[in-house]
């Protein structure tokens, strides 16, 4: 008998796998149902639908090994990234959702909330926050919206060798700001920054890429908390905004 692995739990979704299936519970119906749309969409690999029984979504595995994981040293090769990178061109490359994503100004609120919170709770020094929100300041500028992924996290891309074979967990995706897909996969692995930016095939600005990390580190540390993991680790989101520092 296959034994059931809980991959990730909390209040909000779970998965778990059995074997090679992947069931994801989740109780927001609307964000399977934009999982599911962006997957037919995405002109790159994505995981195969099986089957779809509200609140749950089977998917089958992917080939390979996830990219890496935040905190730890990337095993993939620099070709690997690029080839990532690559991937991510094609997808920003492909036509809009037709669902909007979040504008400027909800950006900027959420950032504005967040870092109040930090400050209040005394869950970082204010220096640190201040000049953090500072820098983050500089992605909240107009962009051309384009075919987002929305959670781009190294451990959603799967590679096999130098091939991209998978990237998974789409209910993130909207139309949004390319750089912030970018910005979101080297978050904690800046040596792999250039692999990527080669691989995507364009001049891209990298202060707003360092921008969207201090954003993300800053804006994701409360849901972190509350739901069980640690921004505090090695590597993670408050070594990033250290090392802004």
């Amino acid at each position: 008998m296959e034994e059931v692995e809980v991959v990730v739990a909390h209040d909000e979704r779970a998965t778990l796998r059995v074997g090679d299936v992947f069931l994801k519970v989740d109780a927001d119906r609307a964000r399977t149902d934009v999982e599911v749309e962006a997957m037919a969409m995405a002109p790159i690999p994505t995981p195969e639908v099986l089957w779809r029984q509200p609140p749950v979504l089977a998917l089958a595995a992917v080939r390979g090994t996830a990219l890496g994981r935040l905190g730890e040293p990337s095993p993939a090769s620099p070709a690997a990234w690029a080839a990532v990178g690559a991937a991510v061109r094609t997808l920003h490359d492909a036509p809009l959702p037709p669902w909007p994503g979040r504008s400027p100004d909800e950006i900027a609120a959420r950032l504005d909330v967040e870092c109040e919170w930090l400050v209040a709770n005394g869950v970082l020094p204010i220096d640190l926050v201040t000049r953090n929100r500072h820098i983050a300041e500089a992605a909240l500028r107009p962009w051309t919206p384009v075919f987002t992924h929305g959670d781009l996290q190294i451990t959603h891309v799967f590679v096999d060798g130098d091939e991209v074979t998978g990237v998974i967990d789409w209910s993130e995706a909207s139309r949004g700001d390319a750089l912030f897909d970018l910005a979101t996969l080297t978050l904690g692995h800046e040596e792999h920054l250039a692999d990527v930016v080669a691989g995507y095939g364009t001049d891209v600005d990298l202060d707003v890429i360092r921008a969207w990390w201090s954003w993300r580190s800053l804006t994701a540390a409360r849901w972190l908390v509350e739901h069980g993991f640690d921004p505090s680790a090695p590597g993670c989101e408050f070594d990033v905004l250290r090392s802004r520092m």
